[in-house]
């Protein structure tokens, strides 16, 4: 076998490897160009699609606004309660735990909230449902006690405010309501 020179070991080395640069820089600059015609051609077919529906939630300070007036109104009348806001989804934006307020008050001011948005009706009007249909109760994450209130746009639900804490559930659905007339100011 013939004894390959220096020279060319060296000139072979630097030629693979600048062919492999380069094979890996089109690929790389490909695959960068290939996401966004992608998503170029995704956002205008989406543009034009009848398929899309719109969907209005409170935003952060909305939400905060609400929970506050609500605990504000509870502590006015020296009830120690937690209040939950959630979007029209059912998912948490706010909880504010008074101070004082019973553990179990977290989960149940959540659980009333997530209840009130779900049927867009105060959770003691469908507590009263629970003689016809006593299975109701059994829907997960629901619950049917007065003291929560649903915010409404345009007669549609998007988001629920819940309290828990304060001896009665007309007081709890008191206090929600006090939230959900915040929203109004």
């Amino acid at each position: 076998m013939q004894k390959i020179s220096r020279r060319t070991r060296v000139l072979t080395v630097a030629a693979t490897a600048a062919v492999l640069g380069a094979g890996t820089f089109g690929a790389v600059s490909a695959s960068a160009e290939a996401p966004a015609a992608a998503a170029k051609a995704a956002v205008s077919a989406d543009a034009g699609s009848k398929n899309l529906t719109q969907s209005t939630h409170l935003n952060i300070d909305a939400a905060t606004k609400a929970a506050q007036a609500t605990l504000d109104a509870a502590e006015k009348e020296n009830q120690r309660v937690t209040v939950a806001v959630v979007d029209r989804n059912g998912n948490t934006v706010v909880t504010l735990r008074g101070d004082g307020a019973g553990p179990q008050s977290y989960e149940s001011a959540e659980k009333k909230a997530y209840t009130a948005v779900s049927w867009n009706a105060p959770t003691s009007e469908l507590a009263k449902n629970l003689e016809k249909t006593p299975n109701l109760k059994d829907i997960p994450g629901t619950l049917f006690l007065a003291g929560g209130a649903p915010v409404t746009a345009k007669g549609a639900p998007i988001a629920g405010i819940g309290v828990a804490g304060a001896p009665s559930g007309d007081l709890d659905e008191k206090f929600a309501k006090a939230g959900v007339a915040a929203l109004g100011r």
